[in-house]
């Protein structure tokens, strides 16, 4: 398909650019910490690290690694922390040495710890001691070596660092006791560190900068190769797209999502630190009362969630005190890693008086692919155009290119793609196409101005008698439903049908019943897409994200609690 996106595309935006202006993320976070040095760079629960101190202290940790623990470039480090300031030093201080980071997620179990340390063959972690009991599990089954330990205060200054640590361990009885011999903690990593001159190594833009675990398009739990010059191309891309609305060195951008996540990583911390921003790391945004403060308490310039973030901090008691506080300093609010609903999207709107502007993205690109332009004055429904330098096609299943107008798999090409997928060949080549385009999954189809509306996961259609139904237009007419909070479709087997369509649902209105949402349905769907199935949960299963886990609900099953 001809790029026609670019006839449409904001003003100021070009079609190419050079995607590769640093050779690599080390040479990226040097230049800038130079450039923005005593600018805040990080802030977590009142306490900020400044760009020459994001400096120092990745240095101290680099030099820890590389000459302490004699760690050399290719080798893999994990990171299993939340939102803290010590995620970005151990991040960059892991880049600086051309190690390679894995991204791990703090709640994983301890099966799902030991497949991802023994898949990607990492030799040490950085953890969180709240976590620390589940590597313990599992370390004797992986090839981690060293362990570097931390507490959530590590980085403040040293009263509130044993206030803030007491509390978590002695009053909230947060940390389960751990017991891991040889592990040092982070402070003293860094002053071990700081004994030592860091040697410079030279990371080059081929080099693989993460192991970004993903289900990916299959569905299977696998490690995207992600290089130096695919974070770099993104990061670039971002940038020459949000150039016209946002301004270097001033802005406060709100990270409430995981920073282990590809989305946070790259949207929030990589690109913000290329424009020297102050990123305000939410550490546990499940906890809406102290989110709420904290935004209060915040100028922020630019917020990044998805749909089921945002519609918590909407429905909770207080919100409309963010926006007072705000004073009209917000700029920009994006939401991806999941569908926006239109519900939703115009609540939003309304309370903070900025339009929630929706991208998409996926691990494998590194991962944002489009964004619709940061100028609209209210949600259009779309995930946008490609950002420059990116190719889409919209392919049928024989992968021929479709016209707009009509639905496909939305594929893709740019320098943001992966290499691939970690010791898996047959998972990579089930992924890309003999010319080398990513098959995302995604159904998608294309307008003619060239902008991108996302249909569904290809893997999560209904088929009802032969009809296709996308659970997100069902989820959508449920949101329009007053008393509905949050909700989930799956399909379900059906002796007539094959399958049929079951919701489950968690209630704002205690009084809504089953018949009010059948006859809402009835009202807004076709016979065929109306639910045969309504189960109310008091929550629903979701990702680290917040994304709603509609495989979680097939496997559960449970009896429905009421149904019609």
């Amino acid at each position: 398909m001809d790029p026609i996106w670019l006839k449409h595309y904001p003003q100021g935006v070009p079609a190419e650019i050079n995607v590769h202006p640093f050779v690599s993320l080390k040479e990226m976070l040097e230049q800038c910490c130079e450039k923005f040095r005593v600018r805040p760079a990080f802030t977590n629960m009142g306490v900020s690290l400044s760009y020459d101190e994001l400096d120092r202290f990745s240095r101290d940790f680099g030099a820890y690694l590389q000459q302490r623990l004699g760690l050399q470039k290719g080798e893999r480090v994990a990171i299993m922390l939340p939102n803290l300031l010590q995620y970005p030093v151990a991040l960059f201080g892991a880049l600086r040495v051309g190690l390679v980071v894995v991204n791990v997620n703090p709640l994983y179990t301890a099966r799902e710890l030991q497949r991802q340390l023994v898949d990607s063959g990492a030799v040490a972690i950085v953890v969180l001691e709240n976590f620390a009991h589940t590597l313990e599990e599992v370390l004797e089954a992986t090839s981690v070596r060293h362990i570097v330990t931390t507490q959530v205060g590590d980085l403040f200054p040293s009263v509130k660092a044993w206030l803030v640590n007491f509390a978590i361990k002695r009053i909230r009885r947060m940390v389960v006791p751990w017991h891991l011999p040889g592990s040092v903690g982070f402070n003293e990593a860094l002053k071990r560190g700081a004994r030592h001159s860091l040697q410079d190594v030279a990371v080059e833009a081929e080099d693989v900068a993460f192991l970004q675990y993903t289900g990916g398009t299959t569905g299977v739990a696998k490690g995207a190769i992600l290089s130096h010059a695919n974070l770099v191309a993104n990061v670039e891309q971002t940038s020459a797209w949000i150039g016209g609305t946002l301004k270097e060195g001033e802005e406060v951008v709100v990270t409430p999502l995981p920073l282990y996540h590809i989305f946070a990583l790259t949207a929030n911390l990589l690109t913000f630190v290329k424009w020297g921003a102050n990123n305000v790391l939410i550490t546990n945004p499940r906890d809406i009362p102290g989110f709420i403060k904290e935004l209060c308490a915040t100028r922020f310039t630019v917020i990044i969630g998805v749909n089921t973030l945002f519609s918590m901090l909407l429905n909770a008691p207080g919100f409309a005190r963010v926006a007072q506080a705000n004073g009209g300093a917000l700029k920009v609010s994006v939401a991806g890693g999941m569908s926006v609903q239109r519900a939703v999207a115009e609540r939003w709107q309304r309370a903070m008086g900025v339009p929630l502007i929706e991208g998409y993205g996926l691990t494998e690109a590194s991962p944002i692919v489009c964004v619709n332009p940061l100028g609209n004055k209210s949600f259009s429904g779309a995930i946008g155009m490609p950002l420059p330098s990116t190719q889409v096609e919209i392919r049928d299943a024989a992968g021929t290119d479709l016209s707009p107008g009509e639905e496909g798999e939305l594929c893709v090409k740019g320098p943001q793609v992966m290499r691939g997928y970690w010791n898996m060949p047959e998972e990579t080549a089930l992924v890309f196409s003999a010319d080398g385009w990513l098959s995302t999954g995604d159904i998608c189809l294309m307008d003619e101005t060239g902008s991108i509306r996302f249909i569904d996961r290809h893997k999560d259609v209904i088929v009802v008698s032969g009809f296709k139904v996308w659970p997100n237009e069902v989820e959508e007419v449920m949101m329009m439903l007053s008393g509905v909070k949050e909700a989930g479709v799956v399909g379900v087997l059906d002796e007539k049908s094959g399958e049929a369509v079951k919701v489950y649902l968690v209630k704002k209105d205690p009084a809504l019943s089953a018949e009010a949402v059948i006859a809402h349905c009835k009202a807004n769907l076709a016979g065929y897409k109306i639910p045969k199935q309504v189960e109310f949960r008091d929550s629903l299963p979701k990702s680290p994200i917040g994304k709603i886990l509609r495989r979680k609900l097939k496997e559960e099953q449970a009896p429905s609690a009421e149904g019609a």
